[in-house]
């Protein structure tokens, strides 16, 4: 590397923490040395290859950069627009379960539900007063009676569009039943469904409990009707096999 021309200055070789070094000092060009910089009128820095800038006699350490005004942080969704949110993909669902495009129909139920996590606590959360995620806002009574009510509607349709399939992912039906018969214990087309599960995965017992319990709401319905026979003639060839093998 050339050296400065005459006149524009003199060649300097620093280490950090250490006093200037003369410019035939053998280790200019050892690590951790500057092997050059121009020291003049214009020029007063010199920065060393590691570690902070030294500063010559007279020079005054820039102050940092200024930032500019913070932007203000948007206010967190209210409760309310959360649940209109997940009412509108809750109608959305149940348009494409009209025009059978139950694969997207479970994508906007889903999706609805997503909108309402967190907007009511976990079961058993509320008594011990730590709610599972925060909640943008306590809810009223109204709000929550609709919270619940949305909830109950989706997993009622995901029930729905699950047995809409080639093939039917039964565990997946029972377990969404289960959800709506914690909230909604009498539920006729949850009821129904889970026995219809229950059947379809062997567990007969359970499900002739649960057929019966829907035909206690609806005793004339056809489908309820003819599971409770099926049902009984699988329980009762099972017993005969029983007495079989005895």
């Amino acid at each position: 590397m050339d050296p400065p021309e005459e006149g524009h200055g003199t060649v300097l070789y620093v280490e950090t923490g250490s006093p200037a070094a003369q410019p035939d000092d053998p280790r200019r060009v050892s690590e951790g040395w500057v092997e050059w910089a121009r020291a003049g009128p214009s020029l007063s820095l010199i920065l060393p290859s590691f570690g902070r800038a030294q500063l010559l006699p007279g020079q005054r350490q820039s102050p940092p950069p200024q930032s500019g005004p913070r932007s203000p942080i948007p206010p967190a969704p209210r409760a309310d627009q959360f649940i209109r949110r997940a009412h509108e993909f809750k109608s959305q669902g149940a348009q494409c379960y009209k025009d059978k495009k139950f694969r997207e129909a479970i994508g906007k139920y889903h999706r609805a539900l997503l909108e309402l996590k967190g907007l009511l606590p976990a079961p058993g959360e509320q008594e011990r007063g730590s709610p599972a995620a925060p909640q943008p806002g306590r809810l009223s009574e109204e709000q929550s009676k609709t919270v619940e009510a949305i909830e109950v509607d989706c997993y009622n349709s995901l029930a729905a569009c699950l047995l809409q399939a080639e093939l039917v992912n039964y565990e997946r039906v029972k377990e969404y039943c289960l959800k709506v018969l914690k909230k909604e214990g009498e539920n006729f087309k949850a009821l129904y469904r889970s026995g219809v599960a229950f059947y379809h995965l062997g567990d007969y017992d359970k499900a002739l409990y649960y057929l019966k319990e829907a035909r206690t709401r609806q005793p004339t319905d056809t489908n309820v009707i003819r599971y409770i026979q099926l049902t009984e003639m699988k329980l009762s060839r099972c017993s005969q096999r029983e007495k079989e093998a005895m």
